[in-house]
């Protein structure tokens, strides 16, 4: 075999149209590294929204809590399951909600999007301990005030103290809320009663309890569905939060796969022409190895071997690059609830080794056709090359 020293010497005595190649395979894993973040980061959001012991309830075929409407009566119903747990004080561990999208301008630009307005109730806090008030104070029960997530504290103009016009009331901020990363930092919270009433909307979006046996769920959900009084469907907190992501990560995985593929067909060409080069550039040297003694299968493992190390560098170089995606907060609308929602790109051991063996492929195909021809060079040709 060819020393590997022989090789990485190639590469540096062709350092610009190797360098040029190592940042087209960069380019591309920077690409396909950001669009699995993305995914992973918009997906850990909205799971992390959920509870393992957490069950939520919507009207059957709504989908999201923004379609949901569930009368009184029917959540009277569900409040007195015996599967509810209870608290310390013996109240039960069961809040209903309500789920309005308002629209806000942003701080940049003035341009509107929508937000979350969710009336809630004490235990809302209580079921969701991960979420903490970490500026200003809790709203009062009989005021207009409400309590934004950091998110939507940081991106529109919903700092403490600052007055928010909605449901034809004006709001004051008194609070911010640190949800943890989960979708609750996009939202706006405050007194059910009082934002029901400012919306006119005297009944529920969805129902959320936490279970005593979290094994009795199956039971349970069977039992609610096929109630004929209650047209509701039952998910686990966090089974229904993934499913929110479903749409967008599907959309975003497509159009990032075509246009890593578009990007990966130029790197494998652009390794393609080094690779070439350096075989017309070097054929009397490989004339001397094979006279040397160094068979067709030496000659195209160094050739494939040198296309594998230049693209190795390059996903090296991408997967650095990505990782500083980590710092960046992004905010987009979330298709399934039409509302803002705000994420951080997140990385994984799993990302990391998917891009390195996307680099290592593109590096095969693109140095495979050069290290065949490098192979097939005949000795006595090669010598007599100028």
């Amino acid at each position: 075999m060819i020393p590997a020293g022989y090789t990485l010497r190639n590469i540096m005595k062709r350092k610009i149209t190797s360098g040029l190649t190592i940042f087209g395979v960069m380019l591309v894993i920077f690409v396909f590294a950001g669009v699995l973040m993305l995914n992973n980061g918009l997906q850990k959001t909205l799971v992390a929204t959920g509870s393992d012991n957490n069950v939520i309830i919507i009207r059957k075929s709504s989908q999201t809590e923004v379609m949901s409407i569930i009368t009184r009566d029917q959540a009277q119903i569900v409040s007195t399951s015996p599967e509810i747990a209870k608290a310390p004080d013996g109240t039960a561990l069961y809040t209903n909600e309500v789920y309005v999208l308002i629209s806000l301008p942003n701080r940049k630009d003035g341009e509107k999007s929508n937000v979350v307005a969710r009336g809630v109730t004490d235990k809302s806090f209580v079921l969701r301990p991960n979420l903490k008030l970490i500026a200003g104070r809790m709203w009062k029960d009989a005021g207009s005030e409400i309590v934004a997530g950091k998110a939507t504290a940081a991106k529109f103009n919903c700092g403490i103290g600052d007055k928010v016009r909605f449901g034809a009331r004006e709001w004051t901020v008194v609070g911010i809320m640190d949800a943890a990363g989960s979708a609750f930092d996009s939202e706006i919270w405050g007194d059910y009663n009082q934002l029901s009433d400012a919306f006119r909307r005297p009944m529920y979006s969805s129902l959320t309890f936490r279970m005593v046996d979290p094994s009795q769920f199956d039971s349970f959900k069977a039992r609610i569905e096929a109630d004929i009084r209650l047209p509701l469907e039952v998910f686990h907190e966090k089974e229904y939060y993934a499913n929110q992501s479903k749409f967008m990560t599907t959309f975003v995985g497509i159009v990032g796969t075509i246009i890593s593929i578009i990007f990966s067909l130029g790197a494998i060409v652009g390794a393609m022409i080094t690779m070439y080069a350096a075989v017309a550039n070097r054929t009397r040297e490989i004339g001397t190895l094979r006279a040397l003694g160094f068979g067709r299968g030496s000659i195209l493992s160094a050739f494939l071997f040198e296309s594998i190390i230049i693209s190795l560098l390059g996903g090296a170089l991408g997967m650095v690059a990505a990782s500083f995606l980590r710092l960046v907060q992004v905010s987009t609308t979330n298709f399934d609830t039409f509302s803002e929602l705000a994420f951080n790109f997140h990385l994984l051991v799993a990302i990391v080794i998917q891009a390195i063996i996307f680099a290592v492929v593109m590096g095969v195909i693109g140095g495979f056709l050069p290290a065949v021809r490098a192979s097939r060079l005949k000795i006595v040709d090669s010598l007599r090359a100028t």
